[in-house]
């Protein structure tokens, strides 16, 4: 790095070019074509009255008011010519009259001869004066009129440039406001990094140095054939970009094409057949880091860039800089946002016996920040399937947070089977003391309502084809019964979560196999374009067209509702109901008599003995056994024994009473206490669930793996 202080106003300008740069435009210049035909028409002037002062001479004729006629032209090309045209008609005005008046009227005395020379000669003098004056007049209101428009252009590029948080809109808008006013063309330059939200790599920049073009615009006439946007450009060492961006400094020149040849100036004639643009290259610095350049150029009918037009140049990309450099970090904090928004959320939703489910998360717009809609679907005992959707009030890190407590929150609250509406008293429960610790954490000035949560949770059991549910502060859930249309189901509204004091009601309905079950957090049916039913109404006609699989239909559904510009996050389940017959589920009521002990071990061998599990026969048995044992004993009836064959074998005891067993290691010399720690033992999960009548225990066992396949 340099050590040296930079000044500010120092340009670096690239050896200049000696081209022949072509014709001019024409109208293009058209001051001297004005000043060139005042010349020969104050010339004729000066010629003609010459000539009648001449003819009136040889006929011996007087015409009074001459001189005056002669006095006047110089004035009046000091009114409208240049210095040098104007030194030019008033020499020849002058040596005319001499010529008249000092040597052809005989008649004429030596004063009058004087004095109308010495009155030419005056005139002569206050044409230069008034051609001066007029000069450093049109010279001062010429300048305090470009000074004017610059300063407009900067009020407008101020104004303009960074109206957003993304950095290739950021780029597009400086390359829009310098094309046309500035510059015949503008293109805008960064580093791959700052386009990702990092920062670049620190300078200085030597050798090729290859950035990505972030916009370019230009005029009809300007350069053919550059990068498009999106595209990578290399500037070679030398090329008035690679100066500046290895200087920090602008840099002009003359190149003709800056996107194939580099920026590197043209040679005579230009490059390619086309003339040399004048250019001038500013890189965008901003907190000490070069994140690129700006690259504007000129045709050759417009004036080479000043230095004037460089600190204007300078201005602008400063301001541009800061811009990039705002969105840049505000990318890198959004990303960071959605990553972690997308790692609190499932990765892969697991297959499941009970439902075939389809997910998708969108985050807001870019501009309004990620938000706390999330959604899950877990494995219940018994082949269920709970369905969750919910929504953090808010946008930031901080309800991505809050999100990710919820939803874990609503996990281990899952684990143990509460219904529906316990599962939504528990969590609101658990938003309430968020907001106290919120509360002591930020002071007494803190908002009490702060932390706000919406959620949907749905139990699906496939065997009975029931579905119970549940919804604090949330929209209800749509579904598609087989050969009806879509509806939402009537699900009782509960408060939001963190509003405390109220109680959740839930509703039991009954859903075909087949049928379509819609859950989504509000983001997908409000939008500040259509009211909430538009939205609602939109849904169902979504939902009505039938798709090939889920996957078409989430996309589907998203198509018709989600807008560009989205104010909130969307989070949508979509899952096809599935059932499960009397081939993998089987049930016994048993008796209240320690010998239906072996009757059960024996209906489990016979059954997995049908199902082709004959050596699972001896595993199952015993969890059998053990729980049938502990439910004859420590419960009342009814007593019932299920098996569930699908992914795993699922057996299940239930009885009449409330009373959880617990797991204990029993001692050496205890006669009991270990029928649990046996089960626990040889299944892969085991558990508890309430029941409005009593409680099951079930285990889960795991199927042996399929044999292979007998080689050809």
């Amino acid at each position: 790095m340099h050590s040296t202080p930079r000044d500010p106003h120092r340009v670096v300008t690239a050896p200049p070019v000696r081209t022949d740069a072509g014709p001019r435009v024409p109208g293009t210049h058209s001051g001297p074509v004005r000043a060139g035909w005042g010349l020969a028409v104050l010339l004729l002037a000066v010629a003609l009255v010459t000539g009648v002062r001449l003819a009136l001479a040889a006929a011996h004729l007087q015409v009074m008011g001459l001189p005056e006629y002669l006095a006047l032209i110089p004035i009046v090309a000091g009114a409208l010519l240049p210095l040098r045209q104007t030194l030019i008609v008033g020499v020849a005005n002058l040596g005319a009259a001499i010529v008249v008046y000092g040597i052809l009227p005989p008649d004429m005395s030596s004063t009058s001869r004087a004095t109308v020379i010495t009155a030419l000669a005056a005139a002569l003098l206050v044409g230069l004066a008034v051609c001066r004056a007029r000069v450093a007049g049109e010279r001062r209101l010429k300048r305090l009129m470009i000074a004017r428009e610059r300063l407009a252009f900067l009020s407008e590029a101020n104004s303009r440039v960074g109206s957003t948080l993304d950095v290739a809109r950021t780029a597009e808008e400086l390359a829009d406001v310098a094309v046309q006013r500035f510059a015949d063309h503008a293109a805008v330059d960064l580093f791959d990094p700052v386009l990702q939200g990092e920062e670049p790599a620190p300078g200085p920049h030597r050798g090729p140095i290859t950035l990505r073009r972030a916009a370019r615009r230009s005029v009809a006439a300007a350069l053919a054939g550059t990068a498009p946007p999106g595209g990578a450009v290399t500037y070679r060492q030398g090329s008035v970009p690679a100066v500046s961006l290895m200087t920090g400094e602008p840099v002009r020149g003359q190149f003709t094409d800056a996107a194939e040849d580099g920026g590197r100036p043209a040679g005579p004639g230009g490059a390619g057949g086309q003339a040399p643009h004048c250019a001038l290259a500013v890189p965008l610095r901003a907190r000490g880091v070069t994140l690129g350049a700006a690259l504007f150029t000129r045709s050759p009918h417009r004036d080479a860039f000043d230095a004037d037009d460089v600190l204007l140049a300078q201005e602008i990309a400063a301001r541009a800089a800061v811009c990039v450099d705002n969105a840049r970090r505000y990318t890198r904090e959004r990303n960071t946002s959605v990553a972690l928004q997308k790692s609190l959320l499932p990765q892969v939703v697991p297959k499941q016996p009970a439902v075939e489910a389809a997910t998708r998360y969108i985050p807001a717009d870019f501009g309004v920040g990620v938000g706390g809609d999330w959604y899950d679907v877990i494995p219940l005992s018994g082949a269920r399937v709970a369905l969750v959707v919910g929504d953090v009030v808010g946008h930031g890190v901080h309800a991505s947070a809050t999100m990710g407590r919820l939803r874990a929150a609503v996990r281990a609250l899952a684990d143990i089977d509460l219904p529906p509406d316990e599962l939504l008293t528990h969590l609101d429960d658990v938003v309430i003391r968020r907001q106290a610790e919120t509360a002591r954490t930020q002071g007494a000035d803190a908002e009490v309502g702060e932390v706000v949560a919406t959620c949907l949770y749905m139990v699906y059991d496939p065997i009975s084809r029931g579905c119970t549910a549940a919804r604090a502060g949330h929209p209800p859930p749509a579904v598609v019964r087989p050969g009806a249309g879509a509806d939402y189901l009537d699900v009782p509204a509960g408060p939001p979560l963190g509003v405390g004091g109220l109680p959740f009601e839930t509703a039991d309905v009954h859903l075909p196999e087949g049928s379509l079950l819609a859950l989504y957090t509000d983001g997908l049916v409000e939008s500040p374009h259509h009211h909430l039913d538009e939205g609602l109404r939109r849904l169902l006609k979504a939902l009505s067209e039938p798709m090939s699989s889920l996957e078409d239909t989430c996309d589907h559904v998203l198509d018709m509702l989600v807008d560009d510009c989205r104010r909130d996050d969307v989070a949508l389940v979509v899952a096809r109901t599935q059932a499960l017959d009397s081939t993998h589920a089987v049930a016994w009521e048993l008796s209240e008599d320690l010998f239906e002990v072996a009757r059960a071990r024996d209906l489990a061998a016979l059954q997995l003995a049908g199902w082709g599990l004959k050596e699972m026969a001896f595993t199952a048995e015993v969890v059998v056994s053990e729980l049938v044992t502990n439910a004859i004993r420590y419960g009342r009836s009814p007593v019932q024994l299920r098996l569930i064959r699908h992914d795993t074998l699922i057996c299940e005891v239930s009885d009449g009473t409330n009373t959880a067993p617990h797991l204990r290691r029993a001692r050496t010399f205890d006669e009991g206490g270990r029928g649990l720690f046996i089960v626990a033992q040889l299944a892969e999960r085991w558990g508890t669930r309430q029941r409005p009548e009593g409680k099951t225990i079930w285990a889960e066992l795991a199927l042996p793996p399929a044999p292979a396949p007998a080689p050809l």
